[in-house]
Parts: C-alpha cells; structure tokens; sequence
C-alpha cells in the first residue's frame, strides 16, 4: 500500500491561518489532494483539542479517523471525494524563543503524539513550565528544544520530534538569524532521539544530503499548510504491506528512524521564500556565489541581508553529492542520490499554479477552479493528475495547452525565478510568455 502523507499544518486557532483550516474542510481537501493520513497540528491548543476529541476516534494504535461522514460541499460532488479514507495522525508545532550562547534562539519543532492520553500530559507539563497554550496554536514558549524534548520524553518514550522546516533563516533549527551548527548544539543529550529534518518549502534533499550528520536521519517533506487548498503542496510517501485500516502510530514512527520511505514529493526550493540571500525592501537577491563575492551587507541601505538557504546549506555543508534523474512510466522525474542510498523525490508545481499559467488566468481565478475541480473529480486526486494519469486521459477533458503544462512539470522543464527575504519565487512553465501574466497577491498569502 503507498501511503501519502502530509504531517504538518495548522488550525484556524493558529496566527496567519485561514479560518477554514477547520476538520471538515481539512479532511475534504486531503482527499482532493490524494493525501492518505494528514496530521491535526495545534494539538497543544484547549479548543482545537476538544474539537479534534470530539471528531475523530482512533481505528489503528494512535491512527485516527472521522467519527461522522462528512456531507459534500461545492466542492465535491461524487463518491470519489468521500473523507471516510483520510485517517489522522495526532502532531502539533511548538516555537522555541530563547537565549543560547550568546545569541537569541527562534525554532519551530513538530511533536507527534500516540494518543491523546500522552497529549494531555504534555500539555499539562507545558502549562506547569509557564507556556500560554491558549495564545496560539503554535504557541511561544521560552523553553529550549533541549528542554521541549525532555518534557515530551519524560511522558513518552514513543512521541516522535522533528525540527520544522530546518533551514528557514528566522525559524529554523539550521537557520541563519537564530539556528545552530548542529542538532547537538541545539539538543544537547536528546540528539541521539532526533530521527528527521523536514526540508521546508526553499530546500529538497539533495541539499540536504550535503549535511553529513544527517546521513543516518530520514529527510521528510510536509506542507506547513495555512490555508486548505495548500495542503499536500509538499508530502512523504511511505510503502506498507497492509491496508490503511491496519495502520498505527508505531509503524510511521518506525518507518521515519529507519528511513523506509519510498519518495517524497517536493515544492521547487527556488520557489520557497527564503531561497536565496537578499533584502525584500531593496530588491537585492543574491546567489551564494555572488554572496561569496559581495557579502552580506546590502549594498542599497547598509543594512545586513537575509541570508537565504541555498547560502546557509554551503556554509554547513561537508561535502558535494551528485544527484541523478531517471524518468519513471507516466514521464514523472525521480531524482536519486548518485549511490542511490536514500529515498528518492520528485520536484512538482501544484496544480492551480500550472492551470494558472496555462489558462492565464489569477491563482484563485474561477475557471481555474473550474479545471481543477473537473480535473481532480475526473481522475481522483491532485497527485493522481499530476503524477500517474496518462497525459492522453488528461487530454480527453482538458485543454492542451494544460496537458502541455503537466507535461512540463512531470519533466522538469520549467524555469523559477528564484524567492528571497519573504518573497516567493515564481514559476515560469512557458518563460518567453512570462510577461504580463496575472499576478495574484493571495499565492503568497496564508502559507
């Protein structure tokens, strides 16, 4: 069985989120999406905590599912959408605020819980260290990760913690404005315990399979969703030899310290925003390469440059590590590590953004909902359209200009214009036409 997993996102309870990121709209876009078991997020706040208790009862060991069907909305219209297949894993993301070593710290960590008996625990331990679990669904806490990970192993050997989105400048546990050198550094003794990184939207794997002491850890690639429709924009996928029905807790959590997973499907880093260095209010973006050259001083105001992740991964980095591509049935690109030691990864453009180009039309336009609706209804899922259903199929309900526009994508064969200091990068399916297409604000919005 592959199962599809996106693990990381937030509830309306959360700063910046979409007020229908709620459990119905959740589960009715995982299944659009194709994603098989999705996390909760935001377990650690009261009220986002009663609702998940009140909706979802476990089926495996620490694997949940709705308790009550949920009706179709506009937005599905036949059996293929039922949310009766989503099943849930319960996780949260926690933000680390402090002093260490001279310097202020700021790290996000993803908790995941067996049960909401270990859930409770926690959260009251939390409460006992002075933590405002009602502030926010990721709330700030002015406890280290070292002292976050010792209060989750003191109540369960069997929570799994994994560093948010590891290289984000100002969040991140390699970031340059409040990371650290090494998860030793940031963890201390509870290293030993730290069993994934997540790439985060401006890095893949192969820039992580530069890291040396990330050589024994699994690289695990999720959302961090706002808004509903950005759900499984980035997603692990695991092989298991049972039926979803079977699933526990356990065996995810086995399967990310063992690094068994089968491939993880990824945003192009160089359309994340913290991709390259560069100040946002200047316009100045540089590659590492010329950063190298120019530092990191911005050469308009004075001021220092964000320092983006490409720069950040050279500067960490023991070694080069060759990649190699190798095309799979559907012409979808794998990309392998040239020893072909750790999971592989496919690169892809959410759905809406190629329908955009392709009907050049806004991200949130209503044709390009339209398209995506019928494509999705047709063929089952987001990732079924844009990774397995033949090209011909597509071509069958839709125009050709959005067939060539999957085509691309499937291949690779696409050019983004690199994001930097807050600003995403953007995608150009067809560069030579990229001038006066459509811009739309709300794509870089609630992410």
């Amino acid at each position: 069985m592959e199962l599809v997993t996106d693990l990381h996102l937030h509830s309306k309870y959360s700063r910046a989120v979409s007020q229908q990121m709620v459990i119905p709209e959740i589960a009715r876009w995982a299944t659009k999406k194709g994603i098989d078991l999705i996390g909760t997020g935001d377990w650690t706040h009261p009220l986002w905590l009663k609702e998940l208790q009140a909706n979802l009862e476990e089926e495996g060991e620490g694997v949940y599912k709705l308790k009550f069907q949920i009706p179709n909305s506009k937005f599905q219209t036949n059996s293929k959408f039922q949310t009766e297949s989503v099943r849930f894993l319960l996780s949260t993301e926690i933000a680390s605020i402090y002093s260490q070593g001279g310097r202020l710290r700021r790290i996000h960590t993803i908790i995941f819980a067996p049960n909401f008996e270990v859930v409770g625990k926690i959260n009251e331990k939390l409460r006992s260290a002075g933590v405002n679990l009602m502030s926010d669904g990721r709330p700030i806490t002015g406890l280290s990760v070292k002292q976050l990970a010792e209060i989750v192993f003191s109540v369960s050997q069997d929570c799994l913690i994994i560093p948010s989105h590891a290289w984000t400048p100002w969040f991140g546990i390699y970031g340059d404005k409040g990371g650290f050198d090494s998860l030793e550094e940031a963890f201390g003794d509870s290293e030993k315990n730290i069993y994934a990184i997540e790439t985060g939207l401006s890095s893949d794997p192969a820039m992580n399979w530069r890291i040396k002491e990330l050589d024994n850890r699994s690289i695990v690639s999720f959302s961090d969703a706002h808004s509903p429709e950005k759900i499984g924009r980035e997603a692990t996928v695991f092989n298991f030899k049972f039926q979803i029905s079977n699933l526990k807790f356990e065996d995810i959590i086995e399967a990310i310290r063992s690094q068994q997973i089968a491939y993880t499907i990824e945003f192009y880093p160089e359309e994340g925003k913290y991709h390259y260095t560069g100040h946002r209010n200047c316009g100045v973006r540089q590659s590492p390469e010329e950063t190298k050259k120019l530092g990191e001083t911005c050469p308009v105001c004075g001021k220092p440059l964000t320092v983006g992740v490409m720069q950040r991964v050279e500067e960490l980095a023991g070694r080069e590590v060759k990649s190699q591509k190798s095309k799979v049935k559907s012409g979808v690109v794998m990309i392998y590590d040239e020893e072909k030691k750790r999971p592989p990864y496919v690169m892809l453009v959410p759905l809406m953004e190629i329908l955009a180009e392709a009907i050049n039309s806004g991200f949130s336009a209503q044709n390009v909902l339209n398209e995506y609706n019928l494509l999705t209804k047709t063929f089952g899922s987001e990732f079924a359209v844009l990774l397995k259903t033949p090209l011909e199929e597509i071509a069958k309900i839709s125009r050709e200009r959005v067939v060539e526009g999957i085509k691309k994508v499937r291949s690779g064969d696409i050019v983004v214009d690199p994001g930097y200091d807050g600003v995403f990068g953007i995608v150009k399916i067809w560069p030579s036409e990229s001038e006066g297409k459509p811009e739309d604000q709300e794509q870089m919005s609630l992410f």
